[in-house]
């Protein structure tokens, strides 16, 4: 079995973990940047944790045979503290950086007009790079705000095939699923969703457009959980390939529009994708 986690926050976790996920099969990953569960008071603080993603973390799961990718942004929360709000002059250095495959996470935490404002530039620097994008849905007022959300995504020009809303459940996925997005799924320990109640929500949508990952941040949370959901489909009466579709195909598809995917000589990829159209430096509409 092989394993894509297309979302996992790796910085804070363990060797052991990495050793773990090795094991169960993750040998890919995309870690998005995020909060660090305090307050940031300055942009240096961010351009060292981004310089962080695309180096120091890279080569900590290198040692461990996983390709370590990220993603670029302002996070929602961070977007209401006046301090921040310069990280959106530096980012598009960094989204130009290799390994740097979408920008996210961005979104809404609490729906405040400084959010709005950084959601809004930060899909036009995607626009602008040709990046996809990982947008973070709130906690709080999630339909609400899952619908506000797809407004904004309608409303920047971005092609929908090119977004993935995440942080989904069964009252939000309807949604997105209509909206052409693709539709991400934290799987957590016991808040979120979990795994089982995943099977059912693929059973009603189906496998195309999804995208489970495990989150695994600060709180209590399980870097595994990827493969725990391709147990319990298992389980179901899913097919290997099924797995295979959700676990890997899947983010390699969306996260290969970057053209900035380091699999190329993965054993896991084949070598190859779509005619190698998610190789490092190639865009999937790029032809040979």
């Amino acid at each position: 079995m092989r394993i894509f986690d297309p979302h996992i926050h790796m910085t804070s976790r363990t060797t052991a973990d990495y050793e773990a996920m090795y094991a169960a099969g993750v040998r890919a990953l995309v870690e998005p940047a995020f909060w660090l569960g305090q307050p940031r008071t300055n942009v240096g603080s961010f351009t060292d944790y981004f310089d962080g993603l695309i180096g120091w973390e890279r080569f900590r799961a290198a040692q461990f045979g996983i390709r370590h990718h990220c993603t670029m942004a302002l996070n929602p929360k961070e977007a209401n503290d006046p301090r921040c709000t310069a990280v959106l002059d530096v980012l598009p250095r960094y989204l130009a950086k290799d390994g740097v495959v979408a920008v996210g996470e961005v979104g809404y935490d609490s729906m405040t007009p400084a959010e709005d404002d950084a959601f809004t530039r930060q899909l036009a620097m995607a626009v602008e790079h040709e990046l996809p994008v990982l947008v973070h849905t709130p906690h709080r007022d999630k339909i609400a705000g899952t619908r506000r959300t797809l407004d904004v995504v309608r409303e920047s020009g971005i092609p929908p095939e090119r977004v993935v809303v995440d942080h989904l459940n069964e009252v939000t996925v309807g949604l997105v699923a209509d909206s052409g997005c693709w539709m991400g799924f934290s799987i957590y320990p016991d808040t979120k969703m979990d795994e089982h109640r995943m099977v059912a929500i693929l059973r009603e949508h189906g496998t195309e457009r999804v995208l489970v990952n495990s989150a695994a941040d600060w709180g209590r949370s399980d870097p595994l959980k990827t493969l725990r959901t391709a147990e319990a489909m298992l389980a179901a009466g899913y097919a290997e390939s099924d797995v295979d579709k959700v676990l890997w195909r899947n983010p390699v598809e969306f996260y290969g529009q970057s053209g900035k995917l380091m699999l190329e000589d993965s054993p896991e990829s084949g070598g190859t994708y779509e005619g190698n159209s998610v190789l490092r430096g190639a865009r999937p509409d790029a032809g040979d």
